[in-house]
């Protein structure tokens, strides 16, 4: 019975070098027209630079330390990140790309090219400075025959959370030049922007790197200055109020000086009295205004940049000579499985 099996076939490799070899013409003239077509295609394409900036935040942690802790991090996570007071954990940053608000906060950034020639706002630059492949012109005309609507709001402001079709598109160019990501166990920030210009890419890198720490302070402080918002209201009122009691004070001091009746008197001791309680009130209250102050500073966090932007010497992308390689490769093997496909079959 075991003899009945089939046995499975082996391929001769002789015989498939001899059916490639067969196909050497083809070879031929494929793979100079694959060579040209690669090169008019990735030759189209605009180069890009892309800048990176990597910053350190302060981080409020309760409970970042312990052997508990340390054995946490050996496997990725910090018990200490865990537990900080704050709702949005630096592991949220990097969500903040998704946010409208956050997005089209970097429409008004300020750009200039290398050469002088461009000299916009990010939202300009994106939409009238940008280079493309000039098999893109055609489809660009026909968008252009179907004009997008303005930014939409019912009052005529500019709302980021209800775009027009042009802006969105804009948001969305931003969101894939732009990324935000976090280490994990170090807490480093690292926020890479690419653009079609060296000096650009790192002018944005240096603006969304002030826009991140400055959303981050103010999260971070927001109860804080409310609180010294509230006390600084409640410090001026009390002022107000010591120093009228004072002024009604001293008029009546000074017009019933020489009288001692006991009921002048007592109205002398009532005004002392309710300016000494006035005086106590903005006295506490001012101490706790400072209080607030320095709570406020207490809850700015520092950042250090561990690395800053530079204007990068040499484009990212595309690899030119890495897709024309590629490409030939890959045409090669699909002139190979071509002239082996009735071996192929026969498997």
């Amino acid at each position: 019975m075991e003899e009945n099996k089939k046995q499975p076939e082996v391929i001769d490799l002789r015989l498939v070098i001899k059916k490639i070899w067969a196909n050497k013409r083809l070879f031929y003239k494929t793979l100079p027209i694959t060579f040209v077509l690669s090169c008019i295609y990735i030759f189209s394409l605009p180069r890009y630079y892309t800048s990176e900036v990597k910053l350190a935040p302060e981080m409020e942690n309760n409970m970042g330390g312990g052997t508990l802790g340390s054995l946490a991090a050996s496997f990725g996570f910090d018990l200490g990140e865990m537990q900080t007071s704050d709702a949005i954990t630096p592991l949220l940053y990097p969500d903040l790309m998704e946010d409208n608000g956050f997005v089209t906060g970097m429409f008004g950034i300020r750009v200039k090219d290398a050469e002088g020639e461009i000299n916009t706002t990010y939202y300009d630059y994106l939409k009238n400075h940008q280079k493309g492949a000039w098999f893109n012109y055609p489809i660009q005309w026909i968008k252009s025959l179907f004009p997008k609507g303005e930014s939409k709001g019912g009052d005529g402001v500019f709302n980021p959370y209800y775009l027009s079709k042009a802006d969105n598109d804009i948001a969305e160019s931003i969101r894939s030049n732009v990324s935000i990501s976090i280490d994990k166990k170090t807490g480093v920030i690292t926020i890479n922007t690419k653009s079609q210009d060296a000096l650009i890419s790192k002018t944005l890198a240096d603006s969304i790197r002030s826009q991140l720490q400055a959303f981050i302070t103010e999260y971070r402080t927001n109860k804080a200055r409310t609180d010294y918002e509230y006390y600084k209201n409640l410090t001026q009122k009390a002022k107000k109020d010591y120093e009228k009691a004072r002024q009604l004070y001293g008029t009546y001091s000074d017009s019933n000086s020489d009288i001692i009746l006991p009921s002048y008197r007592s109205k002398m001791d009532d005004l002392e009295n309710d300016m000494q309680l006035k005086f106590n009130t903005y006295t506490t209250l001012n101490n706790q205004l400072q209080a607030a102050n320095a709570k406020v500073q207490e809850r700015t966090p520092a950042f250090t940049t561990i690395q800053g932007a530079a204007v990068p010497v040499k484009p990212a992308g595309p690899k030119r000579m890495i897709f024309v390689a590629l490409m030939l490769f890959f045409a090669t093997i699909v002139i190979c499985v071509y002239s082996i496909r009735d071996l192929i079959m026969r498997e």
